[in-house]
Formats: C-alpha cells, structure tokens, sequence
C-alpha cells in the first residue's frame, strides 16, 4: 500500500462519522451514504504515490463528494430507466376494435389466397425461405441454382403478396 493510500485510510477512518454525514446529506439516506463510504475506501486503496496530495483531508473529501455525485446521477439513470420499463409494462395497450378484427382476418386471407397461386419454384423458394428459415445460400444450394435466382423468386413472391395486401 502506497503511503498516500496510508494516510488516506487512517484519516477516513478518524473522519469516517464526518464524511458520512456529508455523504448522507448528498445521496439523501444514511445506507446509501454507507455504500458510498464502502466505494469511497476500495478507491483509496488504489491511489498510489505518483501524485503528490498537499491537502489529505480536502482530497479525502473531495473525493467522497465525487463518489457521492456519481452514485446520485447513476440512481437517477437507474430510476427513469425502471420507470420507463414499467410505464411500458403496464401501459395500456390498445385492443383491436372487431372491425379491425375483420379487417384483419380478411387481408391475410388475401395474402394467404395469393400465396397458394405462387408459381413454382417461386412458391417453394419463398417458402423455404421465410418459413423454413434457409439462408438464400443454403435454398440456392439445396436447388442447384445461383443466389441471384434465389433473390429473384423471393423478391417476385414478396412483390405479389404486397399486391395481394395492397388491395384489400
């Protein structure tokens, strides 16, 4: 241990009930304060002797305020991402309306009528692809023909179902 580190212990130590009522003052409890004070000794233990520190007691507490501040502002991003995350749980999402409902059921029936009049090998490409879940690389080698015609047939059957979609 360095001797700044020493010093620095030994007058946390004698100070401890000062500096944790500064701490406290900062981060509004005394059990965060004490956290604080855990943080506020591992990082004095790691200040070595290459800084030459005219004024212990003023570091010391400087750096308390520091450790203090950083914990406040990483409560405060902890609490309003918790309170995002529960507004987004709790959020009352709307339900569809039974025309929606309808609506719904009638486009995909639409779709699902264009994808039974896909051409071949379009259908099975396509298929294999987005419901098999294949690369195009792994679909291309499986058939025997490029990447390119793979793209082809996905693209042609993706544009006819968007069609089929668009119209309802």
């Amino acid at each position: 241990m360095s001797s700044n580190a020493a010093d620095l212990s030994d007058m946390l130590i004698v100070e401890r009930a000062s500096i944790i009522r500064r701490l406290a003052r900062i981060v509004g409890s005394e059990p965060a304060a004490e956290d604080v004070a855990q943080s506020l000794y591992l990082r004095v233990q790691r200040i070595d002797d290459s800084i030459a520190i005219a004024n212990k007691r003023s570091f010391l507490f400087r750096l308390a305020s520091n450790l203090a501040i950083d914990h406040v502002r990483a409560e405060g991003t902890r609490a309003r991402i918790q309170a995002e995350a529960e507004a987004f749980l709790w959020a009352d999402f709307e339900q569809p309306s039974p025309e929606d409902i309808v609506a719904a059921e009638a486009e995909l029936e639409q779709v699902l009528a264009a994808a039974r009049t896909l051409p071949e090998p379009t259908r099975s490409i396509f298929r294999m692809h987005r419901f098999d879940g294949l690369r195009q690389s792994d679909v291309a080698a499986r058939l025997g023909v490029s990447v390119t015609t793979v793209e082809k047939h996905v693209r042609r059957a993706l544009d006819i179902l968007r069609a089929a979609r668009d119209r309802t």
